[in-house]
């Protein structure tokens, strides 16, 4: 969990324009944000630190700098748990859900396609039929507040593990569903938008209680 007053812009990834990485989301930190966070979380059994000097990378900045270009909004971020289930991260999120009625907006950041390898660099605005199946599927579980068969999505899914080879884009859909659901079984989502990039980069996006 980040806890400066200022963290810094990382700029954790590859092979892009220089444009990219001239890049800085100034956004005002919260340490007691971060305290509140680690304390709902310890409350739950989780261990959690905070950290003073973790900058925000860009699975933060990258969607805050479209939606809040003007950074004034204080942001702390909590990092995945790789090692851990989807729906162990859902049981993480429902520890989160007080924040909810404190004025904390939460935001699970990723993709819901994300396969880099598979990019079709010459296709702007198609849609790869395997990329466009998964992501409709994971919409509609998502509109029906299916926590359960999302969580067991790698086996019930079409064509999963291509849409996903590993999980660190997809785990943070899980935390934001289990801070919606708080104590229910099911939480209903909204289809905010949906477009694609490069034949299977989807950008679909979801929101609860909007």
């Amino acid at each position: 969990m980040t806890g400066s007053d200022a963290p810094s812009t990382i700029h954790d990834f590859y092979g892009f324009p220089q444009a990219l990485y001239d890049l800085r989301y100034d956004a005002p930190g919260d340490p007691d944000l971060a305290t509140r966070v680690v304390k709902l979380l310890e409350e739950g059994g989780q261990n959690a630190l905070i950290s003073s000097d973790r900058g925000l990378d860009h699975g933060v900045w990258s969607p805050l700098i479209l939606t809040y270009p003007r950074s004034g909004i204080p942001v702390v971020q909590l990092s995945l748990m790789h090692h851990r289930t989807p729906a162990e991260h859902v049981a993480l999120g429902r520890l989160l859900t007080p924040l909810r009625d404190e004025g904390v907006l939460i935001l699970g950041s990723g993709g819901a396609v994300h396969n880099l390898r598979a990019l079709d660099w010459n296709n702007r605005t198609g849609i790869t039929p395997w990329a466009g199946e998964f992501d409709q599927w994971l919409g509609d579980k998502i509109v029906a507040g299916d926590i359960a068969a999302l969580s067991d999505y790698r086996a019930q899914a079409p064509n999963a593990t291509v849409a996903h080879p590993s999980e660190d884009h997809i785990l943070p859909l899980f935390v934001a569903l289990g801070a919606a659901a708080g104590k229910e079984p099911v939480a209903e989502g909204t289809l905010l938008h949906r477009s694609f990039t490069y034949g299977s980069l989807s950008m679909s996006s979801f929101g609860w209680g909007v």
